[in-house]
């Protein structure tokens, strides 16, 4: 990614102080998803880390991960499939459970929309401590489908997501544009 690039997505994105509870900084998209220019310059850029990878469907995670990988699925030519909260999919699911700060969560996705030839890449907008993106990639392979990656618009770095997803992406790569 150019640097150009790295400059207009940081511009794009607002700092929101105490957002959602005080002393946290929320780093909010919505002012770059508002901005043609750099929307599309962002799905471009996905696209492209699709195709470098040989990636046959995307995978968006709810909630925002949906409003990136949808139109990066599109402009890459390739199939998207939401990973939802547990109970939002009609119809037969796998679901995965994974450990939150205090508690759990779940999350499901739709087997039969994943074959063996498909190789997947996970978008979503931020990495932080990586539960989600980790379940998500144990989902994928109970799918009998493969890992082509995981893109992710903004990693938050002082979380320590990356070294939690490490052993989950077995060999499989991690692109963040933008790491805060």
């Amino acid at each position: 990614m150019t640097e150009d690039m790295r400059e207009l997505l940081l511009s794009r994105i607002r700092d929101v102080s105490d957002y959602p509870q005080p002393g946290v900084m929320f780093k909010d998209i919505t002012p770059l998803l508002a901005d043609p220019a750099a929307f599309g310059a962002l799905t471009d850029t996905l696209a492209g880390v699709c195709a470098r990878h040989g990636a046959t469907k995307v995978v968006g995670l709810e909630a925002r991960g949906f409003i990136l990988a949808a139109p990066v699925a599109v402009r890459a030519g390739l199939g998207f499939i939401p990973v939802r909260k547990a109970g939002k999919l009609p119809g037969a699911t796998l679901s995965q459970a994974y450990e939150l700060e205090y508690g759990t969560a779940e999350i499901e996705i739709h087997a039969e929309d994943l074959g063996s030839d498909d190789r997947v890449m996970v978008i979503d907008d931020v990495l932080a401590t990586g539960g989600t993106a980790e379940a998500s990639l144990e989902l994928i392979r109970r799918a009998g489908a493969e890992v082509a990656g995981v893109a992710i618009l903004m990693e938050l770095g002082f979380l320590g997501g990356r070294a939690r997803l490490e052993p989950a992406l077995q060999g499989a790569p991690l692109e963040a544009l933008l790491t805060v």
